[in-house]
């Protein structure tokens, strides 16, 4: 089963901060609960944004509740925080694959700080530079889970294609949409355009024979809040 929601925050309103977590944020965390855990283990790294927490966890919640099982690929995925959160909730995740152009800097102190508590989780985090748009990508199937947070703009539409390419469970938060770049159906004229071009992005799911759920994670912590979670009815 998913793991129980966090407690509330005991400074409500500031879980969208970009403030990083530190060792004067561990009251933030002082309860026996995994989240709790998790809290402390990132203060302890002080390189972790809290907003970054928040979203993460809450994104790994809702996509647990529809995919479980099979590997887990990170896109454009930072830090990697989302398919870390994913692994240690479901432990049968056999791997998780962080996708991005460029490893952040502090990485490398994120998972090491993560390792030190959940060292067998740690064992199958593994990072990958290299661009969404190339071909030096792993190769992707039907069991694998795809995630993509705050993917910005036209990156998203790319892990769309990458699930859809490969038959695979696919969630993104889409952020930074493009209203130069993106489709947003003619929809437009009723309903804000960043709402326009992820409904198309619904829609192309729907069309391509996917399952659709649509749900927001808390505003509080980021406006660009809209989560799509697509399931292959007929994996290939």
């Amino acid at each position: 089963m998913p793991e129980a929601p966090p407690p509330p925050d005991p400074a409500p309103g500031h879980r969208g901060s970009r403030q990083k977590l530190g060792p004067r944020d561990l009251p933030r965390f002082p309860g026996p609960s995994l989240f709790d855990e998790l809290g402390r283990a990132l203060c302890g790294a002080s390189a972790l944004p809290r907003k970054e927490l928040f979203e993460s966890w809450e994104v790994a919640r809702r996509v647990l509740r529809r995919h479980r099982g099979g590997p887990v690929v990170d896109l454009a995925g930072g830090h990697g925080l989302t398919g870390w959160l994913i692994a240690l909730q479901d432990r049968s995740t056999p791997e998780v694959t962080v996708i991005d152009r460029t490893l952040p800097p502090s990485a490398a102190r994120i998972h090491a700080a993560l390792a030190a508590r959940w060292p067998g989780v740690a064992e199958k985090v593994h990072h990958v530079e290299a661009d969404l748009g190339g071909e030096a990508l792993p190769a992707f199937g039907p069991g694998h889970r795809l995630v993509a947070v705050h993917a910005c703009g036209a990156l998203t539409d790319r892990a769309l294609d990458l699930a859809l390419g490969a038959r695979a469970r696919v969630a993104v938060l889409p952020c930074c949409h493009s209203h130069a770049r993106l489709d947003d159906g003619g929809l437009s004229g009723w309903m804000d355009r960043d709402l326009a071009i992820d409904s198309q992005r619904a829609a192309r799911l729907k069309l391509e024979g996917y399952s659709v759920w649509t749900s927001t994670i808390p505003a509080d912590i980021t406006p660009e809040n809209r989560l799509l979670i697509g399931t292959p009815a007929d994996p290939a």
